[in-house]
């Protein structure tokens, strides 16, 4: 038996093999992530194996680089196994001088598929794989409309202090055009109170109008902001709110598309408690089939959400954070349900009022929320019967 091991990177990649003793046939090769390195792969196993040997192939999955070698080698018959990129690293730390290269990695990835002892990433299907790519795409432009906000914030800090003040939601429609029309306190003393109340009675449909106005005009006129470059910073706060509207229409447009995948899907993920469309996508697109994880604490592990553990002789850690070592898509979305949950649902809410009377912080008790979560998910799904509540369940 021959083990060959593939070390994935994002222009090359690089094959080792191994016997099944642990003895390393020739050096490793290196081929281009294109028809024709792949090409030569097959051709690197075809002049280095034995003639009717049996092999079996391993990759890491690093990042979304391995797809296409993937695809391309399960086109060709070859039955293959893909392992956390962690897997390897931990055989690492076995060898004395750890190096890490790419000749060395190939030839470590061998040698956990050797081992036999590895969990394997799979592919899931397509439609669950569609649902993934539009929640964490979802997550992305969420990233990026707070980094716009972020933004927004440091601007108005330095020319407009006292703007927050004004609006109880900075970035509500009556707020967001006023600051693409209006950016600096020196562009409202200028201008007029009825064209500014005009502006606010439109974009707030009647709700703000002369009073607001002239409440602006006033703390524009009493504003310590720096007053040089003003123009720029007008510019910069009206290009950074066009960029957050724009953002949001296409997260709305993601809504939509996800709405109608999870209604493909028709999954009893949503009727579980805190658990909406939007973190519904992300916790059935990272899960994907639900039969990998055997027990539900292989789900708590696979979201980062399990304990460490440090004992040394008689020492044993009592304040042990989470491991945080799985899908953080999984484990943000998860963490955003079990606030929810632990508000609305009378199991959740005993169970998080219990660990508080027990003198638990809020932080440390929604993580403990959080988990009974995760054996909540994995029940209702491996089930696939709907969320009910059982007050027996909180301890």
């Amino acid at each position: 038996m021959y083990y060959l091991g593939i070390d994935i990177g994002k222009n090359n990649h690089e094959a080792g093999l191994i016997k099944g003793d642990g003895i390393h046939v020739g050096r490793s090769f290196r081929f281009s992530n294109t028809e024709d390195g792949f090409q030569a792969l097959l051709s690197f196993l075809e002049n280095r194996l034995p003639e009717d040997e049996s092999f079996s192939i391993g990759m890491e999955a690093t990042g979304h680089y391995w797809l296409a070698l993937y695809s391309f080698l399960l086109g060709q018959g070859f039955i293959l196994h893909v392992i956390n990129p962690i897997q390897s690293d931990s055989l690492r730390n076995f060898h004395i001088r750890q190096q890490k290269t790419d000749a060395v990695d190939c030839f470590l990835v061998a040698e956990v598929i050797r081992f036999g002892n590895f969990a394997e990433t799979k592919l899931a299907n397509e439609d669950v794989l569609a649902l993934r790519n539009l929640a964490r795409f979802r997550e992305s432009l969420k990233d990026s409309c707070a980094n716009y906000k972020r933004q927004v914030i440091t601007l108005l800090d330095q020319v407009f202090p006292e703007y927050d003040q004004l609006f109880s939601n900075l970035f509500g429609e009556s707020s967001k055009a006023f600051l693409k029309t209006y950016g600096t306190p020196d562009q409202v003393i200028d201008v007029n109170t009825k064209s500014l109340a005009t502006l606010l009675r439109k974009a707030s449909r009647g709700h703000h109008s002369t009073e607001k106005a002239r409440e602006i005009k006033s703390l524009a006129a009493r504003s310590v902001g720096v007053s040089f470059c003003a123009e720029t910073f007008a510019f910069q706060i009206r290009i950074l709110i066009e960029e957050i509207e724009f953002t949001e229409n296409q997260i709305t447009e993601i809504d939509k598309r996800i709405k109608k995948q999870l209604a493909k899907l028709n999954s009893v993920i949503l009727t579980i408690p805190g658990v909406g469309p939007a973190t519904g996508a992300i916790i059935l697109g990272e899960i994907g089939d639900i039969e990998r994880f055997s027990n539900p604490k292989k789900l708590v592990a696979f979201a980062g959400m399990d304990p460490t553990a440090y004992q040394s002789g008689n020492y044993t850690g009592a304040n042990n954070r989470l491991s945080k070592k799985g899908s953080p898509y999984l484990r943000r979305a998860v963490w955003m349900s079990a606030v929810v949950a632990s508000r609305s649902d009378p199991v959740f809410k005993a169970f998080y009022d219990k660990k508080r009377s027990e003198g638990k912080s809020h932080g440390t008790t929604i993580g403990a929320v959080a988990r009974k979560l995760l054996y909540t998910i994995h029940a209702v799904l491996k089930s696939n019967t709907p969320y009910e509540v059982r007050l027996d369940t909180i301890e």
